[in-house]
């Protein structure tokens, strides 16, 4: 170690790291940190200094998004909850903006396709459940969020822990937002119907990976100069995403169907 107190610069993290990850690069080291996966110390003359602890969340961080294609923002939550990183608050960067406005991304509508529809699909069935109303605050309490969806509260519970619900803490209560209401309403839905959460959390996988597309889409645009223009970039983006996953989806449907 060239550095005092223990501590590395970047050039020796990223030595150490291409032992394991061969094809890691450098400047990946600088987007963990501005994504704020690590938060690495700083010299009077302004180097970069990783404790061990740097190193490690470095290493566990690239681990998840290479080998388990977790997107980063569930990363930084992983390395959280293993201690390998304090939970603080992380500036917002232009690099960001995919998720900085997440209603830019999720409540874009695509063109009108012209592709004929699928005809061995089964007719849609009449909701389960009163639909939902329009949200009157932002947040839902536990008890306002099974009556919306008609979820029990173990269903909840179960459904939390597979990652498909997920609920935050205001004033040490438990709230939900209305995008998890949508979502908890549809699964309740399909668990009617019988269809068993462990595969329902292969679907949260597959959006998680194509968020993590936009992501690392955006990351590569460093042209872009305003956090406007990358927010509209990421919406544009994101249609576009949505509209290649849906003909892929109806390729594979209409294979499986036998169409």
């Amino acid at each position: 170690m060239s550095i005092s107190n223990g501590k590395l610069k970047i050039g020796e993290v990223h030595a150490a790291l291409r032992e394991q990850f061969p094809d890691i690069e450098l400047s990946k080291l600088r987007y963990y940190e501005d994504r704020g996966l690590v938060v690495p110390s700083r010299s009077k003359k302004g180097y970069r200094l990783y404790s061990e602890r740097d190193v490690a969340c470095l290493r566990e961080a690239i681990r998840l998004a290479q080998e388990e294609f977790i997107p980063l923002r569930v990363i930084r939550f992983r390395l959280i909850e293993q201690g390998l990183l304090d939970d603080t608050p992380v500036a917002p960067a232009l690099r960001q903006v995919a998720r900085a406005n997440p209603s830019n991304v999720v409540s874009i509508s695509t063109p009108e396709r012209t592709v004929q529809p699928l005809t061995l699909l089964p007719t849609a069935q009449p909701p389960r459940h009163p639909a939902v109303s329009p949200a009157t605050s932002k947040y839902y309490t536990l008890s306002e969020f099974t009556k919306a969806t008609g979820l029990d509260v173990e269903s909840v519970r179960q459904l939390q822990s597979a990652g498909l619900i997920v609920s935050e803490s205001l004033s040490n209560d438990e709230v939900f937002t209305d995008v998890d209401v949508r979502i908890g309403y549809s699964l309740s839905g399909l668990i009617d119907r019988g269809v068993d959460v462990r595969i329902l959390s292969a679907l949260r996988r597959v959006v998680d990976r194509e968020v993590g597309v936009l992501e690392d889409i955006i990351a590569s645009q460093p042209s872009l100069k305003s956090a406007d223009g990358a927010r509209e970039v990421a919406t544009e983006l994101a249609g576009e995403l949505g509209q290649l996953r849906a003909a892929l989806h109806e390729r594979a449907l209409n294979k499986f169907l036998g169409n």
